[in-house]
């Protein structure tokens, strides 16, 4: 198989070696960034940053530290890993040069350099959720069954005294991030659509961040997708808000919503006088009936007039596992959750799960720690905030990877983790011929085959 990459070499690919070179998996990142458009995306949208007779296109640059973030590298010296293998990902860019094109980015006009980066961000999940067809986010949405946009935000620990680091209610001292991604469902992983940097100061339930986030997140979703019913924006109880749901159900954008709801106030009064009968029994994730926990709607016991309409509030009640300790809003010995939905009809219980899965959203924070952003390595806020940025693009590259390559296998739900383990880091024998570069797989090492097949979807299809 041989097939050019755009920013990166032509190779062929066969299973007749011997392992000696690591990281040989990398092409099938190299291969989703051609494939996606991302990086003449890229090339393009920062054409003007780029400098008369620059050896180094930005958008390559930018593509090489996502890469470096996605086979397990958290600064931007890491980028070496790739510089290593020429034959594999091409010319890399030193260092001095990257922090220099870093520096340019995040200094530019207020956010052109970062609009311009997302504008092809946008076009190249356009581009993969077309070619992806069944197993695209998008198939079987419809207004009963959305597409999910979860926020949560985290922690991220800072060792020295960067630009707006901030001590943090947790009693540590660093940033507090807000991050939106698309939850893949049990069959994959997700995605990762809009973060904004925020020092670590910055409150858990503001409704001006929460808004921010989930406007640049919807510019990332394809046309049509921006709007109405057929998507539903996620949360826990930071964005149980009025002025963050009111804003979602504005007319000109009338979003679905599963938030956290607060157990204080009205809540909490109304808990003990819910009839018996109100209660029906909870599900687990799979739809079977759980035992010890019910849910209940108890919209009618509320005075809801100051929310947007439409609104409905359900409360959950389950018997604490051994060892666990109640608030004091709990009653009965038992632990007492509720979250705030617009969703029309279902089964309270249905209803109840779906919101319940959020916290799948805590895997894909963790999974983007360990793609980079657990470490902010630069001073300047903006810099690092451009830093959030090639996390995401490194996180989307593997969930597209997953998405057009793996499908149908086991590593389509594989966290970024194993994926280097079992995928990336493969070695390979790797010699050049003429103009091409001949990889050589050894046949029988862990997962060959998994990347050859993964390696061969992927020349199938064709870039934007």
């Amino acid at each position: 198989m041989s097939n050019s990459t755009g920013f990166y070499p032509s190779v062929r690919v066969d299973s007749a070696g011997g392992g000696v070179v690591s990281q040989a998996g990398g092409l099938v990142l190299a291969r989703a960034v051609h494939v996606s458009g991302l990086g003449a995306g890229l090339s393009e949208a920062l054409g003007p940053w780029r400098k008369p007779f620059a050896r180094h296109d930005p958008g390559k640059i930018l593509t090489d530290v996502a890469l470096s973030l996605a086979t397990g590298g958290d600064c931007v010296s890491d980028v070496d890993r790739l510089r290593s293998q020429p034959q594999v990902y091409g010319l890399v860019a030193s260092d001095p040069t990257i922090s220099r094109l870093i520096r340019t980015l995040s200094t530019a006009g207020p956010g052109k350099a970062l609009a311009a980066i997302n504008t092809a961000r946008a076009a190249a999940r356009a581009h993969v959720w077309a070619a992806a067809g069944d197993d695209s986010p998008l198939h079987g949405v419809t207004g009963k069954s959305p597409l999910i946009v979860d926020l949560d935000a985290t922690l991220i620990a800072s060792h020295s005294e960067k630009e707006d680091a901030r001590p943090t209610w947790k009693k540590g001292f660093g940033f507090h991030p807000l991050a939106a991604f698309i939850d893949h469902g049990a069959t994959g992983t997700g995605e990762p659509l809009a973060m904004l940097l925020r020092p670590g100061n910055a409150g858990s339930n503001t409704a001006a961040d929460h808004i921010s986030v989930v406007r640049d997140a919807l510019k990332q979703l394809p046309a049509g997708y921006r709007s109405g019913r057929k998507v539903m924006i996620r949360t826990d109880s930071a964005g149980g808000t009025q002025g963050f749901l009111r804003w979602l159900t504005a007319r000109s954008r009338n979003l679905g919503y599963s938030v956290g709801f607060p157990i204080h106030g009205a809540v909490e009064v109304a808990l003990p006088r819910i009839p018996k009968k109100a209660w029906t029994r909870a599900y687990n994730s799979d739809g079977i009936e759980r035992d010890g926990a019910w849910v209940a709607e108890i919209t009618g016991m509320l005075d809801l007039a100051p929310w947007p309409a439409g609104m409905r509030v359900i409360v959950r009640k389950e018997e604490p596992h051994p060892g666990a300790q109640l608030r004091i809003t709990d009653i009965d010995g038992m632990r007492y959750t509720a979250f705030a939905t617009n969703q029309k009809g279902g089964q309270l219980a249905d209803l109840e799960v779906r919101h319940r899965l959020r916290a799948r959203c805590e895997d894909r924070i963790r999974n983007a720690k360990d793609t980079g952003l657990a470490n902010l390595p630069l001073h300047s806020f903006a810099a690092n905030t451009l830093w959030c940025h090639l996390v995401m693009m490194a996180a989307e590259l593997m969930a597209w990877t997953q998405m057009l390559a793996f499908t149908g296998t086991k590593a389509r739900r594989w966290e970024p983790k194993k994926l280097r383990a079992r995928i990336f880091e493969i070695a390979a024998k790797i010699s050049r011929h003429a103009r091409a570069v001949t990889v050589h797989l050894a046949a029988k090492a862990p997962e060959t085959g998994l990347l050859l097949k993964a390696l061969t979807r992927l020349a199938a299809l064709s870039p934007p």
